[in-house]
């Protein structure tokens, strides 16, 4: 990979952006450099690949050590509750208190089973069906993005 030439104000901006937006995580790309400031993993430089070479299901960056990675599949298992945003999961509805739900516990229709944090705002994430959990497929303040499989419900 070709030195880069790292800019600080960038790198600050972003940082301060995370800061403004409760943000976890943000990207920045500019022809063939792409800047990475996360509040797990610090700042993250690489080369931008070309479109050609990297595989549709692969992420751009390696997540952060310590995260329950993501399926990257595109065929969600039945079930399956998915995000409905960009943000962090919490199993719990307060630091402390017990987890919503867990494993093996029946679930009605509406019933909140994890809570999302986008731009310090909560959002409670309902399921869509009456059942039972069948896997919980997040950690406890995980970053999500769109459309990631959260936990199952048959």
């Amino acid at each position: 990979m070709p030195k880069a030439n790292i800019n600080a104000d960038v790198v600050r901006n972003l940082a301060a952006l995370l800061d403004e937006t409760g943000l976890t995580e943000i990207e920045y790309e500019t022809g063939t450099l792409r800047v990475r400031v996360s509040r797990q993993g610090g700042v993250t430089m690489a080369a931008a690949p070309s479109a050609a070479a990297m595989p549709s299901t692969q992420p751009l960056l390696a997540r952060d050590e310590g995260v329950a990675p993501t399926p990257t599949s595109d065929a969600a298992p039945a079930g399956a509750v998915t995000s409905p945003m960009v943000g962090t999961v919490y199993t719990a509805p307060e630091p402390g208190a017990g987890d919503f739900v867990k494993v093996g516990d029946t679930v009605s229709e509406g019933q909140t089973v994890l809570l999302i944090e986008a731009m310090k705002t909560f959002n409670e994430i309902r399921s869509p069906r009456a059942g039972t959990v069948t896997s919980i497929l997040i950690t406890n303040e995980q970053p999500v993005e769109f459309g990631d499989v959260l936990l199952v419900v048959e």
